[in-house]
């Protein structure tokens, strides 16, 4: 029984959506163990991952409590990284157009991952369909690895050696990568990595990823753009 939708764009994105939210997914593994092996337990793990559920705030809470930082260092750095999500939202908004309680369980659901995969379609509809598909199956995914990493605990030994940060970051260049066509897009990405790999060293973890948002805006305000409505009708010949 084939379950997909029969509009080709939309089975495309449910086929991004799953994809990368098993990519995803499997990277909780790691988020869980290493959270155990800094001495949160299993319940305030389990809570981050299901409340907080982002997992670049999730993994830089953990650090610094790891490397014995005080609770208010750790939910400060949590939460500079968890501002690129605001950023999020002003983009996955006008493509979902939710109200109440859809409204609320966007907002929870509006990662990295999920607002790649809806950006990534070329219709509004495959946007809304990439948009659930990606943060439902990220949720159920990441929050039941995390679970079995922090139950693993040591047995998994170091869990970045598995690679599986490497698959999740592969599987989210896949989905960003035909968007660098144009040469516009080209700048951004190369001026965003500029910009992040310079203040990597000197600032903060969520600076960076600020920074290279920053870039964006910049780029988007001081390059004109073609207005696509506008259209110039070629010189006609003189009648003599």
């Amino acid at each position: 029984m084939n379950v997909l939708p029969r509009n080709p764009a939309a089975r495309a994105a449910v086929r991004q959506g799953v994809s990368v939210s098993v990519a995803t997914g499997l990277y909780g593994i790691s988020f869980g163990a290493l959270s155990v092996a800094a001495g949160v337990g299993l319940g305030p793990t389990m809570a981050l991952s299901l409340l907080m559920f982002s997992g670049g705030s999730q993994f830089a809470l953990v650090g610094v409590i790891g490397a014995a930082g005080t609770p208010v260092a750790a939910v400060a750095t949590a939460a500079l990284l968890g501002l690129r999500n605001t950023l999020y939202g002003a983009v996955v908004s006008p493509l979902l157009q939710v109200r109440g309680w859809r409204r609320l369980a966007a907002a929870h659901l509006t990662i990295d991952e999920s607002t790649a995969v809806a950006a990534a379609q070329p219709e509004p509809a495959a946007s809304r369909i990439g948009f659930w598909v990606t943060g439902i199956g990220v949720f159920v995914l990441w929050n039941a690895f995390v679970l079995l990493g922090a139950l693993a605990g040591d047995a998994l030994g170091d869990p970045r050696a598995w690679g599986l940060d490497a698959a999740a970051a592969a599987a989210f260049l896949a989905l960003v990568w035909p968007r660098l066509a144009p040469r516009r897009a080209q700048l951004v990405a190369g001026l965003a990595v500029v910009a992040t790999a310079a203040l990597i060293p000197f600032v903060p973890p969520g600076i960076p990823v600020l920074a290279a948002a920053a870039v964006a805006v910049v780029v988007g305000l001081v390059t004109p753009t073609a207005n696509p409505d506008t259209v110039v009708e070629p010189e006609k010949e003189s009648v003599p």
